[in-house]
């Protein structure tokens, strides 16, 4: 009975589902933001656990204080968790949890450049791109056990959950960002940053570092979901005149976050 009923359900969920992301771009989107949230939970619980976390005081005051300006523009309660790991990256989770490897902290040169990071993954998070791609998994598989796999995360079925949630290939797991998802991130990120007065031009700075960091060790864009350095950086430009207006804006306001 259930295989019968289960398209007819799924079929009434696709046709109700579409929303519109900030960017403008039609989504298809139909689980519970609940448990897109508990998912998001459990993983970062996952990962307090599995990753050691820095105690390190300034570090921690830099990524809250950078994270504490922007989720101000967002609104909600957001933790924040600096892990102690080498590679520079960084990632946002349903659920409004926010990880800063030790690594990006190093790399970057200035607040700027962080709260680029840690804007463009807290705009994964507002465009429900982990919604997204769970959705779309179970419109194509039907899989509801993927709702529940996030808690075994040792297993394929629960990698392939966290990849979903954008946790990232660095922990073995197989499903980053897409192209769309990584390119809308910025654009939303960009604007977050500019709107809680940091300089937005540094984003461009950022990914000129990444891409020296990188060490031409990238893949060439069409064998990557990532937009090449180069595609981010000439999107930035074309999105900066934008971005500067909202910058102006916060900085009137008296927006001058100090956080070095």
């Amino acid at each position: 009975m259930l295989k019968k009923t289960f398209p007819a359900l799924l079929t009434a969920c696709l046709l109700s589902a579409c929303i519109t992301s900030p960017t403008g771009r039609s989504q298809l989107v139909f689980m519970p933001d609940t448990q897109i949230d508990q998912m998001g939970l459990q993983a970062f619980d996952n990962l307090k656990k599995q990753k050691p976390v820095s105690t390190n005081s300034q570090y921690n005051q830099v990524a809250s204080c950078i994270a504490g300006a922007i989720t101000r523009e967002t609104g909600g309660n957001w933790e924040v968790v600096v892990f102690e790991d080498a590679s520079p990256n960084a990632f946002a989770l349903p659920g409004n949890k926010i990880g800063v490897h030790t690594g990006m902290l190093t790399l970057v040169d200035n607040q700027d450049q962080l709260a680029a990071v840690i804007g463009h993954e807290i705009g994964h998070v507002l465009a429900k791109h982990s919604n997204e791609r769970a959705s779309q998994e179970m419109a194509v598989s039907s899989g509801m056990g993927i709702i529940q796999a996030v808690s075994a995360p040792q297993t394929v079925l629960g990698q392939t959950a966290l990849g979903m949630l954008g946790v990232g290939a660095q922990y073995g797991i197989l499903m980053p960002y897409s192209r769309v998802h990584e390119s809308e991130a910025d654009m939303i990120g960009v604007d977050l940053m500019a709107k809680a007065g940091f300089d937005p031009r540094q984003s461009v700075g950022l990914w000129q570092k990444m891409e020296q960091a990188s060490q031409g060790k990238q893949p060439i864009e069409f064998m990557s979901t990532h937009p090449s350095h180069a595609t981010r950086i000439q999107d930035l430009e074309k999105r900066m005149p934008q971005a500067m207006g909202l910058f102006q804006q916060a900085q009137a306001q008296g927006k001058q976050p100090r956080c070095n």
